[in-house]
């Protein structure tokens, strides 16, 4: 993605919008983590914390971008609230760290995990 200004242009990759976004989806309440775009068997496997834009597939037309995330949550959350959530704080984040317009953040729910409480 390609921004300019009177001063030069500014390149930001997929990879950083995907990182940005996979960061600010983690710190919502209720997900456990992010799932890989990628099943296998239909088994969900939860990425660790250097691996969080595997779980962001980011998509640009005509200037606008669209994230689509794949999510783990805890169980006895409510899921839309959580999904809700995050599309709120992935959109604000990509659009306050980038300066581009995020069109939509779809939330594809992978995974229900028992949360350990110690």
């Amino acid at each position: 993605m390609k921004k300019e200004n009177g001063m030069g242009k500014v390149n930001i990759s997929e990879d950083v919008i995907s990182t940005i976004a996979g960061a600010a989806a983690v710190e919502c309440y209720g997900l456990v983590g992010m799932a890989s775009k990628k099943l296998k068997d239909g088994i969900t496997q939860l990425l660790g914390k250097e691996d969080l834009k595997k779980g962001v597939e980011v998509i640009i037309e005509d200037g606008k971008v669209a994230l689509e995330l794949n999510i783990v949550v805890g169980y006895g959350v409510n899921i839309s609230e959580v999904a809700k959530n995050v599309m709120e704080r992935v959109k604000y984040s990509v659009e306050n760290h980038t300066a581009l317009k995020v069109e939509k953040v779809n939330v594809n729910v992978r995974g229900v995990r028992i949360i350990n409480e110690v």
